[in-house]
């Protein structure tokens, strides 16, 4: 598998942010590692203001929804029939992963241990009218 120039260029600024940003300010991942709710949030309030938020957030959400995308064309049945079909295209920016969320996961309470990936991922799904079959 390769790697598109964007999805290039979302890492170098993955990394470039991992690397001047200050673990002790980030918000924890899940107890499990995974992106946790709270961690979206943080960076889609910072991102206006914080280059490194915005560098970051950018990286994710594209990630993210490329990721999507390969794996929806890429589901197919063992025989080769595609078992996913989408009335519309996946599309993902801040204003629909913070709906997502807040729509999913309404109680911060629960934020720091909730993964963000799957409820976001699951929102893409639904707004494109997606089908998964077999």
């Amino acid at each position: 598998m390769s790697i598109s120039k964007f999805g290039h260029a979302c890492l170098t600024a993955v990394v470039a942010a991992l690397c001047t940003s200050a673990p002790s300010r980030a918000a924890p991942t899940t107890s499990k590692g995974q992106v946790s709710v709270v961690q979206v949030m943080e960076m889609l309030s910072q991102a206006p203001s914080n280059p490194t938020a915005r560098q970051v957030l950018t990286a994710y959400l594209a990630g993210l929804g490329e990721t999507a995308g390969i794996l929806i064309d890429a589901a197919v049945a063992g025989d080769g029939t595609p078992v996913a079909s989408c009335k519309g295209h996946l599309s993902l920016d801040d204003k629909a992963a913070r709906h997502a969320l807040e729509a999913a996961a309404p109680s911060r309470d629960h934020w720091a241990e909730t993964p963000a990936t799957p409820l976001i991922v699951r929102d893409m799904i639904d707004r494109a009218g997606c089908k998964i079959t077999g």
